[in-house]
């Protein structure tokens, strides 16, 4: 995907958190996409794996002082709505953070003004013009069968949720559920980055007692698997063609 790829493992930086969860490759790659300056994270860091919820945030800061600007943030996630099916792809306009009604949320502590101000506004995290140019880039890849616009609620893990539990969270207006993304959005509105965010459906949430189904991380894997070319090609489209909308990175 990126051309002459510079690869640095999560171990071999100084204080950087690591992966521990099965199909996260934990480490950074840097290299060009069309001309166009990247770097990717190959694994991500969760609650559920006991980190400080500023430690699987610190990435975004870092990239912020490397001189990122915008962010595009993928997860899995279990699908609340009962109009998506297991490998459908929502673009995320809005989140609930659950965690952060007891406070867990990463700006708490001292304020560093270097990123940004003490009380960020949340009402318009996912950038509306980005959101468009994932519709309109997925039309052109012929992808809008399987795509779909939505809010993306987060839960601390790592157990998956209960039947109460998705029941409530599609009550709220969640259409998606997972265990990552939101709290790096908040940082990176923090330090005043854009960002755009694709969740993979990579499951159905149980909603019936009555039900067989059961949520597993195998599941997770198989069809992460199965529609990664086409998150690759929709990623990678919107990398080369964001400046060409005069929408810069």
């Amino acid at each position: 995907m990126l051309k002459e790829p510079l690869v640095i493992k999560y171990s071999d930086i100084p204080s950087f958190p690591q992966s521990t969860v099965h199909g996260h490759a934990g480490q950074l790659v840097f290299g060009t996409l069309k001309g166009t300056p990247c770097v990717c994270m190959q694994g991500r860091f969760h609650l559920y794996e006991g980190y400080p919820i500023q430690k699987t945030t610190m990435p975004i800061r870092v990239f912020k002082l490397m001189g990122v600007e915008t962010v595009i943030l993928t997860n899995a996630a279990g699908g609340l709505n009962p109009d998506f099916t297991v490998g459908d792809i929502m673009v995320i306009k809005d989140h609930i953070n659950i965690p952060g009604f007891a406070g867990n949320n990463p700006l708490v502590g001292a304020n560093d003004e270097r990123f940004g101000e003490r009380f960020p506004r949340m009402s318009d995290a996912y950038d509306r013009g980005l959101q468009q140019l994932a519709h309109a880039f997925a039309a052109e890849l012929d992808y809008s069968s399987f795509m779909h616009e939505g809010v993306y609620s987060v839960l601390g893990g790592p157990s998956f949720e209960t039947i109460a539990e998705c029941r409530m969270l599609r009550s709220l207006g969640a259409d998606a559920v997972g265990m990552s993304t939101v709290h790096e959005v908040i940082v990176a509105r923090h330090c005043g980055m854009r960002v755009v965010a694709l969740s993979l459906i990579t499951n159905q949430a149980v909603m019936d007692y009555d039900s067989e189904k059961k949520a597993n991380h195998q599941e997770v894997l198989q069809t992460g698997k199965l529609r990664a070319q086409q998150m690759e090609n929709l990623v990678s489209t919107m990398i080369s063609r964001m400046q060409l909308s005069n929408n810069q990175l």
